[in-house]
């Protein structure tokens, strides 16, 4: 009915959900199919269901207080299981550092220390070079094999990891000390080194260092994982979830020049920060963090939400350091400006992935398990083969016509 026109599709009904709260609403509870045109993994999938909320006058805490205790009575009653009342919380950056990931497993330690300031200045120029050093203590590691450590640093040489090496230490229980790198440093350096890491004797230290501080972490965070999971310390049965805080409200991309939302454009900056959210300065706009939240079990992200921006001189503001103009604004979302300039009540929500709420309560990866006809890693539905080619009536029905690809 309308030639040359298109719907995308998104990854939640955020802006609904928003322009209900500017019409009076006072809450609004769903649960819905999502559609979304996004890359699959184990946890994702182009259908699934969604817990989802908005809610009006409402900051923060009452948000994560409500879900909180939905998660509760879920985990009880479901489960038999009592958790944490209330919920440990964690910034962001706290999970970045001490984890490699904004949704961090906290099942098990083996935390990651920093070591920059520990290793400088021996001569040995792939840790004197870097911007920043990290490690991990491995516990028992120190009975690993030559064989089983350069198993495991081809394995962090994989595209999904991206480390180009990995240096050891290994703490032995007769006191001495092993280490790729004890050509450049003494028994006593790497023991320090080892001490900083929190290693114990029968640990091994595992090392990776980079010129970009978060691309290590993350290194070292896939790799604290697989090897949790190799020590049989990512027990399904047990749970402990927490809640994820103080997101950076922006990144800043360096290969277009510009800052992308780290949430979504909608998404309010924390209020103590709005005088450097409105600072022209690329330093104080990097520091400002989101009013923004997620709910992690196990290392996986069950749900997230925000305080959304009210007040549209704020929003204009947003549009603005993203690089959005007023006219591409205008067009793609006027609708929700002009609602604002009606009065829009502070609001903020919250949505679970449902399909996702099932698998790790059943102790299973893949969301696939839960869901009625899932499609493959290659967005197929398997049971009626589709997508699938159609006639030229329905093209022509359409207005649709399929160009073939260009030779490569």
């Amino acid at each position: 009915m309308n030639p040359g026109q298109f719907y995308a599709l998104p990854q939640s009904p955020q802006t609904f959900k928003q322009l209900l709260m500017v019409a009076g609403y006072d809450r609004y509870f769903q649960i819905v199919r999502c559609f979304r045109d996004e890359d699959l993994r184990a946890d994702r999938q182009p259908e699934f269901t969604q817990i989802d909320c908005e809610m009006s006058f409402v900051e923060q805490e009452d948000v994560l207080n409500m879900f909180e205790g939905m998660m509760r009575t879920l985990f009880k009653n479901v489960l038999g299981v009592e958790v944490a009342d209330p919920l440990p919380r964690m910034s962001w950056y706290d999970a970045m550092d001490n984890y490699g990931s904004d949704k961090p497993d906290i099942r098990f330690g083996m935390t990651i220390h920093e070591i920059t300031g520990n290793v400088k200045g021996n001569g040995f120029s792939v840790l004197d070079d870097a911007a920043y050093v990290g490690a991990i203590a491995v516990p028992g590691g120190a009975e690993y094999t030559r064989k089983q450590i350069d198993e495991i640093t081809e394995w962090v040489k994989r595209p999904q990891v991206g480390a180009k090496g990995l240096i050891y230490i290994k703490l032995n229980t007769d006191g001495t000390v092993k280490s790729s790198i004890d050509k450049f440093y003494t028994p006593d350096q790497l023991k320090v080194i080892a001490e900083a890491v929190e290693a114990k004797a029968g640990d091994i230290v595992l090392v990776m260092s980079g010129p970009e501080k978060r691309k290590v972490q993350t290194m070292l965070g896939v790799l604290r994982l697989e090897m949790a999971g190799r020590l049989g310390l990512r027990d399904p049965k047990v749970f402990a979830p927490l809640w994820i805080v103080d997101f950076p409200l922006l990144e800043w991309s360096e290969e277009d020049g510009r800052f992308y939302a780290m949430h979504h454009p909608f998404t309010s900056p924390k209020p103590e920060h709005m005088d450097l959210f409105n600072s022209d300065r690329k330093e104080d706009l990097e520091r400002v963090c989101a009013n923004a939240y997620d709910f992690v079990l196990n290392g996986n992200e069950l749900g997230g939400g925000s305080i959304r921006i009210h007040n549209a001189d704020v929003q204009k503001r947003m549009f603005e350091v993203l690089g959005i103009g007023p006219e591409e604004a205008e067009y793609k979302f006027g609708f929700i400006i002009h609602a604002f300039q009606y009065g829009a009540p502070p609001h903020g929500g919250l949505a679970f992935g449902f399909d996702r709420v099932c698998s790790l309560f059943a102790g299973k990866e893949s969301i696939r398990d839960f869901i009625a006809f899932p499609k493959n890693n290659q967005g197929r539905d398997v049971m009626i083969d589709s997508p699938s080619l159609i006639d030229q009536v329905q093209l022509d029905e359409l207005f649709l016509d399929i160009r073939p690809l260009p030779e490569k």
